[in-house]
C-alpha cells in the first residue's frame, strides 16, 4: 500500500495521478518533438549544404530547436501570455473586492481593446459602489432632519416651552408627511430599478393628459410670473401608456422647470409623433423646455442620481431629491428614453421618448 493511500482521500489520489500521466505525456511529446526536430533540421542541412555528420543529428539540432522553441515561447508570452496574467490577477483583485485595479495599456492588437474595455467596467463597478456607500450616507441624513424637528417639536411641548398650537401640530404633521413621500419614493424607486412595480397602460389622447398639467400648474406658473405653454403637433395623438404615472414624470420635469426659472420666463410642454430609428413602431416624443438657469455641463451625468440636487447646500427640503431618478425609471418601465441638453443661463430642455403602444406593458 502506497503512502498516499494513508493520508490522501480517493479524490486527491485520483488527481496525483491524472497529473503523474499528464507529466509523463508532456515529456514523451516534447521528446517527440524534439527528435522528429532534429531529424528534419539534419536532414534539411544535409541535402542543401552536402554535410553528412551524426554530430549535427546528436547536438546541434536539437540546440536549434531548443533556441527556436525558446524565442517563440518568449514572443508567446510577451503578446499573450503576460497580459492574461495580468487580467487574472486584476480579476483576482476585483474579487477580493479591489476596485481601483486597473490594467496597464497593451501594445497587443489582441487585448487593447479588451483592456480599455476591462478598465470601463472597472470604473463603473467603482463609481456604483461609491454610489452605493453615499446612498446610506444620503438616506441618514434626509431622514435625520425630519426626525430631529419632530423630536423638538415634541420634547417642546411635553415640557411646556411650546404651547400645543395648531401652528406646531401642523409644523410636526408636515415634517411626517415629508417622511412618508421619502420613504414612498425610496419604494417607488427600488420597485422601478427591479422591474417590480406595476404598471396600468391604457388607452388615452395625450392632449387631456397635457391639459391637464398646465391646468394644475397654471396658477403657480402665473404666481411665478412665468408663462406656461402648450404644443401640440397632432391634438389627436392618442398613447397607450399608465396615465397616473406618465402625469407623474411630467408634474416632476414641470415643476423643476418653474422652479428654475426666473420672473418672466416661459416654459412649454411640446409634444409630437416620430417613428422610433430602426424600427416600424411609432414613437411620441414629449418636450419640456424651459428658459431657466440652466445645468453645468459637469453635472449632467449625475442629476438622475439619488439625492441629486443642483444647490449643493441641501437646504431645500420640500422636494426627496429622488425625482429625477423615480421618472428616469418610470420611463425606462414603458420602453422609453429620456434625454437632458442644457446651456447654462439659456435654459434646459428633456426630451422624452416613448412607444405609442407597448406590449406587456403591466408587470405583475
Amino acid at each position: 500500500m502506497s503512502i498516499f493511500q494513508h493520508i490522501s482521500p480517493p479524490k486527491t489520489r485520483r488527481s496525483i495521478d491524472r497529473l503523474i500521466r499528464l507529466i509523463i505525456s508532456v515529456l514523451i511529446q516534447t521528446l517527440l518533438f524534439l527528435a522528429g526536430a532534429s531529424l528534419l533540421l539534419y536532414l534539411l542541412f544535409s541535402k542543401y549544404s552536402a554535410v553528412r555528420n551524426i554530430g549535427l543529428l546528436l547536438y546541434l539540432a536539437p540546440l536549434a530547436v531548443i533556441l527556436v522553441a525558446t524565442i517563440a515561447a518568449f514572443i508567446f508570452y510577451t503578446r499573450y501570455g503576460r497580459p492574461m496574467g495580468q487580467i487574472f490577477n486584476a480579476i483576482d483583485s476585483v474579487a477580493e473586492g479591489d476596485l481601483s485595479v486597473r490594467l496597464p495599456f497593451s501594445e497587443s492588437p489582441q487585448f487593447s481593446e479588451l483592456t480599455k474595455r476591462f478598465n470601463k467596467m472597472l470604473s463603473e463597478l467603482e463609481r456604483a459602489e461609491q454610489q452605493r456607500r453615499n446612498l446610506t450616507a444620503d438616506i441618514a441624513h434626509e431622514l435625520r432632519t425630519p426626525l430631529h424637528i419632530i423630536q423638538g417639536n415634541l420634547e417642546g411641548i411635553i415640557d411646556g416651552v411650546y404651547e400645543p398650537t395648531l401652528e406646531h401640530i401642523n409644523t410636526t404633521l408636515e415634517e411626517t408627511r415629508l417622511l412618508a413621500r421619502l420613504v414612498n419614493d425610496l419604494q417607488t424607486l427600488s420597485l422601478a430599478e427591479t422591474g417590480q412595480l406595476p404598471l396600468h397602460p391604457e388607452r388615452f389622447l395625450l392632449a387631456d393628459l397635457i391639459d391637464d398639467l398646465t391646468s394644475s400648474f397654471s396658477s403657480q406658473a402665473a404666481s411665478l410670473g412665468i408663462d406656461l405653454k402648450r404644443s401640440l403637433t397632432d391634438p389627436k395623438q392618442e398613447l397607450t401608456a399608465d396615465y397616473d404615472r406618465l402625469n407623474q414624470i411630467l408634474s416632476n420635469l414641470i415643476s423643476n422647470a418653474l422652479r428654475h426659472t426666473p420672473n418672466g420666463g416661459t416654459v412649454l410642454i411640446h409634444t409630437e409623433s416620430m417613428q422610433q430609428e430602426s424600427q416600424t413602431a411609432k414613437a411620441v416624443r414629449i418636450t419640456i423646455q424651459d428658459t431657466g438657469s440652466g445645468i453645468p455641463a459637469e453635472d449632467l451625468p449625475f442629476i438622475y442620481d439619488r439625492f441629486w440636487r443642483g444647490d449643493k447646500s441641501r437646504s431645500e427640503r420640500t422636494h426627496s431629491g429622488l425625482g429625477l431618478a423615480i421618472a428616469k425609471q418610470l420611463i425606462r418601465a414603458h420602453g422609453g428614453t429620456v434625454a437632458v441638453q442644457s446651456v447654462m443661463g439659456t435654459g434646459s430642455s428633456f426630451v422624452i421618448e416613448i412607444p405609442e403602444s407597448v406590449q406587456g406593458l403591466v408587470i405583475s
